[in-house]
């Protein structure tokens, strides 16, 4: 409409300009004749353009109609599918934008206004590239190759959500602005191989070429890199950077010493070879053992130790609160001794904290081991909420019920956490316990350690999620409304490093969780010293 009234007003200008003069020279009037068929041919592009992008805006509005209309059915279960997460931080920060540059070509300030207005809860640029990266940890985690998450072929997964050319080249180069170029050579040769196969797109495969030859060479593999340039000149002749990275890559190798095996320009030989490379190392030194827990491999659960393991009603000595109705107690673990309550939380009191939880949920933290001062990590990747203990008469009672079952003192213990691990969410191998060189990790508190944790399944996990110990080779999986306890301190008030553990990614599914630390000062005669450094 902004053209058009340009159009008018200049049409309306000219004529009052000249109208004296039109009426006595027919000759000159025939050049209003003609700018008035130009401004007809103009009106009908204009409009041309604006039945385009309504057509455009239409199409959007009927996928996002379905899209929405199966999210809101089940949010958490849509959301727990980790594709779905991805596509929706992705959608919201990037693809809405480009709707919006599509309206504001046209006066539409209602949807203008509401669309600033909310974009305020957009998330942002780091967002969409944290679920990205929780894409490409679960698939290390769970050793899940690029071709079946794009297919959407996740275990446990209810929904197939395949993923595009252009979403898999939006993977590749988060990981290559992260410098993580192992992960950019996967996902740029999965969006290379759709491509290939016909699924239409405005990449181009000298787009995808061009990241994928630089990252195959950041992994060590010059033959190669010089071998995919050779193909991105040939897909794009004119590509200067491509010429010039080809020169440097065969300089490279002939300083390295190693003979140019270049394939004579037969450039379509490496078109669909994808290499597979090592797994770069990382800080964590026991990640093999922590992943392949994780994936249900490596659980040390011999007949033997299994033997030693019961279950049974546990009243703790006739507690009265217990004698009536005793928790049903499971060993999962023998040594160090790990047990599980069940039907410990009613699924009332569940909803309940996670209603009081909810509003305050915000990126979870770890104790800064040299300052104790909490802080965020990227080796957790959670949301959680702390809720005191006079907050709500169902947080009392569970504080209630867990000094009642573990016989330990809790009005020294922390507020109780409350924690979603979402699309990805995981918390690396780690010790709840603060050790000999970590003086003030809770010197504020003034309750000394971490004396044991008692942790509340809230919810059931389709996919991933266990809690794994790789010390000894445990694995324990989530089931709502069972709780998990153990102790971090031997008598002596040691240590015991047996119970690093992990929070495993969520393959599938939304994690919810609440635990209890309970710290060692109001527990003198209730769990009184040993007699040796490991009692």
């Amino acid at each position: 409409m902004k053209h058009l009234a340009v159009y008018l007003l200049a049409f309306w200008c000219y004529i009052w300009q000249t109208q004296a003069e039109f009426f006595t020279s027919i000759g000159q009037m025939t050049d209003l004749i003609y700018i008035e068929k130009d401004l007809v041919k103009s009106l009908k592009e204009y409009i041309k353009a604006e039945e385009s992008k309504l057509t455009e805006i239409k199409s959007w509005a009927e996928k996002l109609n379905q899209l929405t209309h199966i999210s809101t059915s089940d949010p958490e279960g849509y959301l727990g599918h980790p594709v779905n997460a991805y596509k929706l931080m992705k959608r919201l920060n990037t693809e809405w934008l480009k709707l919006e540059s599509l309206v504001l070509q046209q006066t539409s300030d209602a949807f203008i206004a509401n669309l600033s207005i909310q974009r305020e809860n957009f998330p942002t640029d780091e967002d969409e590239s944290g679920a990205g990266k929780a894409i490409m940890r679960l698939q290390d985690t769970y050793r899940l190759d690029s071709e079946s998450i794009s297919k959407g072929r996740l275990p446990g997964a209810q929904h197939i959500v395949p993923l595009t050319v252009d979403d898999c080249f939006e993977l590749g180069k988060i990981a290559y602005n992260d410098a993580d170029y192992y992960h950019t050579v996967l996902w740029m040769q999965q969006a290379l191989k759709q491509l290939e196969e016909g699924e239409p797109s405005v990449l181009t495969q000298a787009e995808a070429l061009d990241y994928l030859s630089y990252s195959v060479y950041q992994m060590g593999d010059i033959q190669r890199a010089i071998d995919l340039t050779k193909r991105l000149i040939a897909v794009d002749p004119t590509h200067l950077r491509a010429q010039s990275n080809l020169h440097y890559f065969k300089n490279f190798l002939h300083e390295e010493g190693q003979s140019d095996q270049a394939r004579k320009d037969d450039y379509y030989q490496s078109q669909s070879k994808e290499e597979v490379y090592m797994r770069p190392e990382n800080y964590l030194t026991e990640r093999d053992s922590y992943e392949s827990l994780c994936r249900g491999e490596g659980i040390k659960m011999t007949n033997r130790r299994r033997g030693r393991l019961f279950c049974r009603y546990h009243n703790n000595n006739n507690h009265p609160r217990l004698i009536i109705a005793p928790m049903k107690e499971e060993d999962e673990w023998d040594s160090p001794h790990i047990v599980r309550y069940h039907e410990m939380l009613s699924d009332a009191e569940i909803e309940k904290i996670k209603e009081l939880a909810k509003p305050r949920l915000a990126r979870a933290t770890v104790r800064d081991p040299k300052t104790g001062v909490l802080t965020v990590a990227n080796y957790r990747v959670s949301k959680s909420a702390w809720l005191d203990d006079d907050e709500d008469p169902v947080v009392n009672r569970v504080n209630q019920r867990i000094e009642d079952i573990t016989g330990l003192e809790v009005d020294t213990a922390e507020f109780l956490q409350v924690a979603n691990y979402g699309v990805g969410g995981q918390y690396e191998p780690h010790f709840d316990f603060s050790r000999k060189e970590e003086h003030d990790a809770f010197k504020e508190l003034g309750t000394g350690n971490r004396l044991a944790t008692f942790l509340n399944y809230m919810s059931d996990v389709p996919a991933g999620g266990a809690t794994v110990f790789p010390d000894f080779g445990a694995a324990i999986y989530p089931k709502k409304g069972t709780a998990v306890f153990w102790y971090n301190l031997f008598r002596s008030g040691e240590g015991d490093y047996r119970t690093r553990h992990a929070a495993c990614p969520v393959l599938v599914g939304s994690k919810w969780v609440s635990n209890k630390w309970i710290h060692e000062r109001g527990q003198e005669f209730r769990r009184p010293c040993g007699l040796t450094e490991v009692d």
